[in-house]
């Protein structure tokens, strides 16, 4: 590509690099220039302009930035994205419902690695999204760009596919509905359940689902077993009035007592820490930590989220989540980090 300052007889056809104000209006950076806008440009005084004009081989940064969605993104309605027109070298990919970000690093990793003029910003992996929200922007930085490096860029960009669409990237839907929640409470001490419930509500709508049921009893293994007897929801929560301490604690025990089966206890993840997960009658429960009555972001949300979508939560997939896992001190928290 060529690019600098080309004399007006030069310059038809060529990439304008900077607006410029000429009679009666203005000629905005990115426009190829024809003949009346070169009459304009004279018009101004002008006698050259900074342009850049495309070699043999080179492809324009809206055709290039729309080919690299393509390779993204090559089903953006099986993916639950939105693709933008490009324009300025730069197409958005939108979420066009709830869910979590489903991400194929490795390939933006490699798409990114091609060209320093090809670009690719995400979210982050599993980053839980609402219909609207931006999931990625591909800018192409230069007018234009090689051909050859463009095509790798695809291949890259492709990657190993989410199982959706075979992209790179996809929203991964929310698939259960509904959820029950079980609340303790200590007579005398303790926090209310009623913050507990609406800080969980809160949670579920913004994922489209719905609180069917909340159950608030003793804080007691038996009544806990009891109280999940038929109680509603494809989901199981559990928030306790006492975090829970122990694999044998009154909430997990009441689970296993039921018949469920604890799954993992504890993660990596402050504040959040002190979350169990099991199984029960087929539906998947959830032991919150005491942090879920607040509406900051937890460690019980990255677990929510994925589950609520469909997503396996097994004990890689929450080791995994320690890196990035520090997250905000809370100012209600009732033992800080530090004293």
């Amino acid at each position: 590509m060529r690019f600098g300052p080309f004399p007006l007889e030069d310059a038809p056809g060529a990439i304008l690099a900077h607006s410029q104000a000429v009679p009666g209006g203005r000629l905005r950076k990115g426009r190829v220039l024809d003949r009346d806008d070169i009459a304009a440009l004279r018009a101004a005084g002008l006698a050259q302009v900074i342009a850049a004009r495309l070699d043999p081989g080179e492809v324009g940064e809206d055709a290039a930035a729309a080919r690299l969605a393509a390779a993204l993104v090559p089903d953006p309605a099986t993916a639950g994205l939105r693709v933008t027109d490009a324009t300025t070298g730069r197409v958005n990919l939108y979420a066009t419902g709830p869910g979590v970000l489903r991400l194929d690093a490795g390939a933006v990793n490699a798409l990114n690695r091609i060209d320093p003029m090809l670009t690719v910003a995400t979210l982050p992996p599993f980053a839980r999204v609402a219909a609207g929200t931006m999931v990625a922007t591909i800018k192409v930085i230069s007018y234009g760009v090689d051909g050859d490096a463009l095509q790798r860029a695809e291949a890259a960009g492709q990657g190993a596919g989410q199982g959706v669409g075979q992209g790179a990237m996809a929203i991964a839907p929310v698939r259960l509905r509904s959820a029950g929640l079980i609340l303790t409470e200590m007579p005398g001490q303790g926090p209310s359940p009623q913050k507990g419930e609406t800080a969980i509500a809160l949670r579920l709508d913004a994922l489209g689902m719905e609180l069917t049921e909340t159950r608030v009893v003793a804080h007691d293994a038996e009544a806990i077993r009891q109280a999940l007897r038929d109680l509603p929801g494809e989901l199981v929560l559990i928030l306790t009035a006492s975090a829970t301490s122990d694999v044998h604690d009154v909430a997990p025990a009441a689970v296993v007592g039921a018949g469920g089966r604890l799954t993992r206890y504890g993660m990596p993840v402050d504040p959040g820490n002190l979350l169990f997960l099991a199984e029960l009658d087929d539906r998947p429960v959830i032991g919150l930590p005491g942090c879920a009555r607040s509406p900051a972001l937890n460690g019980a949300d990255w677990v929510l989220e994925r589950i609520a979508c469909g997503i396996p939560v097994d004990d890689d997939a929450i080791a995994a989540m320690g890196v990035g896992g520090l997250l905000k001190e809370s100012p209600a928290r009732p033992h800080p980090r530090e004293g």
